[in-house]
């Protein structure tokens, strides 16, 4: 059986209009644009028609497809197309919770994405290469009108240590983790929670293998990634024989049951007629059942030694909106063998089972239920004004292959790895709020991965007009990747743990080792961090967590990190416990304060900014300006959540401020719990230092100090 034959071949049957014997000498190709008009940095969509059928559509060897756009001023700009199928998904009760129901409807497509940049007429050509021949579509004219989007994020050519929007506008992180989709409609309830909340920033997995969503990973009913001991064999062919193809294989007395266990709830529609098919044998001739749910009575297949077909229809009731539990048993002992399972409405339409395919190849297949549902956050981030960080690559697939850079399983990783970048750019690579790509989640910092990030970064060069951020992240923070020059961004992950010792109980006093850290390896880079949280030695969740009601390790964290000198806020691990507990006013203080920080338009250094014990001083300042938090240091979530001390008010303290231009400035104390403006001062800097009496505070409070015009 050809690998991409089953599930595949429904898809790629439904995804042409015309078969491939039906086909003229020169490809048929055409293109429709989704609107007339978009506006500026904004998607418009367009639909190919091709009578191609290629045996892999991800594969662009076998068929390329991508679209020629050319703007007013005769620039032109090319993106490549992507498989599309469609689904439907609602929010629907399962037992005693909530889960998505997502059910592909109609034939799969060709899609291409396109953000213009430039007001004004627009032209765009479908072009194709494959090895059925070439063809070039008529042109699709559309206006680009006006919009007030900022652009895409990049690394700000003033200050590099920072990012920025194409209009120059600064663009600093605050966010945190929404890593693992399992729930798409929570997921997206978190990213509109943080917009609402003030926040900009989320990073998302669609890498989760087979707990989340997951572009590329090893998705399969008959197993799990962290005990994968599926029962798959080597087909049995002609006379014992076996062959290349792989199928399901269990040995075992009567009554041994091979299960189907699916990653994620198996949608199905109410009164739907549905047809499940598959062939099987036995090693004896001995028969088995197969049981389904839901479906009447258990049938019985008769047992032979050859590969029999067999089908089983079945129409769900009218609230059945789920597959129930699919299992074969064996009547006697045997080894019970099963291949080409197939799950579709008995009229026809897109696979079901794909999950049932064990020829299925671990790379390069795409999922596109997760696509869809990532296609949903992608659009609910521009609703909100969220920014992502997607991480591509199941990194657990590909770290095998890496361990020597010049060897074949290291090229066909570089290959793999281009291949679905490739995917990630045509289908999501047209969003401003996409702002950077990520390769792996903690990659092994051993692995010799700089050829890697090198051919996909040069290779991302060529085929992203946008040119989004490039980063990824080790399981060791720093890394030699901050110095890699096709890395944009410097990803740091750090965790308060009882082994850190003292920065266990005190946020603030980690963030800022940790942030002092990667600016040293990363001088010349935005450094994020991209991953913050409270965890015990083991790395699981720490059940102090619970005692720090507040989330004050949070509230530290997030002020200590903003002026550090790194490029975004921490981004706290545990979104569900923020979600869970409503922590996310936390982010709406900091955002605010932040907000007309010119971070891109001058050199920032430490702020020399001291104050009498006991407050801490943090800051970023220039010769004009500072920016500070002032805290007590006694203030920490330990103290507060576990040792039960009561916050002290602080009066009469002072901070004194060098390295100013003498002169007049502008100061405003702010309240960090609320983000509000506690009062509005003026003073004068002397030659040698600026001096302030600070507000009586609780905690702490924060200041700017703004040379006055």
């Amino acid at each position: 059986m050809n690998r991409h034959s089953h599930p595949h071949a429904v898809m790629l049957a439904a995804l042409l209009a015309l078969q491939a014997a039906t086909a003229s000498a020169e490809p048929k190709l055409a293109v429709k644009a989704s609107a007339k008009q978009v506006p500026r940095c904004r998607r418009i969509e367009l639909t190919l028609q091709t009578d191609v059928a290629p045996a892999d559509p991800y594969d662009p060897r076998e068929i390329d497809l991508r679209v020629e756009f050319t703007g007013p001023a005769g620039r032109k700009r090319t993106v490549p197309a992507f498989c599309y199928q469609p689904h439907e998904r609602q929010h629907r009760r399962h037992g005693s919770g909530m889960a998505d129901w997502v059910y592909p409807v109609g034939e799969a497509v060709w899609k291409a994405r396109f953000a213009p940049t430039e007001t004004g007429a627009w032209s765009a050509v479908a072009v194709l290469t494959s090895r059925a021949g070439a063809a070039r579509s008529a042109a699709v004219r559309f206006e680009c009108t006006a919009s007030k989007s900022r652009g895409f994020v990049r690394v700000s050519a003033a200050n590099r240590n920072y990012l920025a929007f194409d209009d120059g506008t600064a663009f600093f992180p605050v966010g945190q983790n929404v890593a693992f989709v399992k729930d798409s409609y929570r997921s997206a309830e978190m990213l509109r929670k943080l917009g609402a909340h003030g926040a900009n920033f989320a990073r998302i997995w669609a890498c989760c293998e087979d707990w989340g969503m997951a572009v590329e990973a090893r998705k399969s009913g008959w197993g799990r990634s962290w005990a994968w001991s599926p029962p798959i064999l080597h087909a049995p062919g002609r006379e014992g024989f076996h062959s290349d193809d792989r199928c399901l294989g269990l040995r075992g007395p009567a009554d041994t049951a091979l299960a189907f266990s699916p990653t994620r709830l198996l949608a199905l529609r109410p009164k739907t007629r549905y047809r499940l098919s598959g062939r099987a044998r036995t090693d004896t001739g001995a028969g088995f059942l197969l049981e389904l749910s839901g479906a009447g009575k258990p049938l019985v297949l008769k047992g032979s030694k050859k590969w029999t077909p067999f089908r089983r229809e079945f129409t769900t009731g009218e609230t059945q909106w789920w597959l129930g539990r699919l299992r074969f048993r064996s009547l006697a002992a045997c080894t019970m063998y099963l291949r080409d399972l197939s799950l579709t409405e008995a009229g026809g339409g897109p696979e079901l089972l794909a999950e049932a395919d064990v020829n299925r190849p671990l790379l390069g297949a795409y999922n596109q239920l997760d696509c869809f549902l990532l296609d949903g956050l992608v659009e609910t981030a521009e609703q909100s004004g969220v920014y992502l960080q997607l991480v591509m690559l199941t990194r657990d697939h590909y770290m095998p292959l890496l361990g020597k850079d010049n060897t074949g399983q290291y090229d066909r990783a570089v290959e793999f790895g281009k291949r679905l970048v490739r995917y990630f750019v045509a289908r999501w690579g047209y969003s401003t709020h996409v702002a950077v790509w990520e390769y792996f989640n903690e990659m092994n910092p051993n692995l010799p991965t700089g050829r890697f990030y090198r051919e996909l970064g040069e290779y991302l060069e060529r085929i992203d007009g946008n040119r989004h951020l490039r980063g990824n992240s080790t399981w060791a923070s720093p890394s030699r990747d901050y110095e890699h020059p096709k890395l944009d961004t410097a990803d740091l992950h750090w965790y308060m743990r009882p082994a850190t010792g003292a920065f266990w109980k005190d946020a603030a006093a980690g963030v800022l080792s940790r942030a002092k850290a990667a600016k040293a390896r990363a001088p010349n880079k935005p450094a994020l961090f991209s991953e913050f949280g409270m965890t015990a030695d083991n790395w699981q969740r720490a059940p102090e967590l619970d005692k720090d009601k507040e989330f004050v390790h949070l509230h530290n964290a997030l002020w200590a990190s903003a002026l550090s000198g790194l490029a975004g806020t921490v981004c706290h691990w545990f979104w569900d416990d923020v979600h869970a507990k409503d922590m996310y006013h936390h982010y709406r203080p900091v955002a605010a304060f932040v907000a007309d920080i010119p971070f891109t338009k001058a050199k920032w250094k430490p702020a020399s900014a001291t104050c009498q014990a006991p407050p801490r001083v943090v800051g970023l300042q220039t010769d004009a300006a500072a920016y500070l938090w002032v805290a007590d240091p006694r203030a920490t979530w330990w103290a507060l959540g576990v040792d039960g001390a009561k916050p002290a008010q602080i009066k009469g303290a002072a901070v004194k401020v060098t390295g100013l231009k003498a002169g007049p400035y502008r100061v405003e104390w702010w309240d960090t719990w609320k983000g509000t403006v506690l009062r509005r001062d003026t003073a004068r800097a002397s030659k040698d230092a600026l001096s302030l009496p600070v507000p009586a505070f609780t905690r702490d409070l924060a200041c700017k100090i703004v040379a006055a015009r």
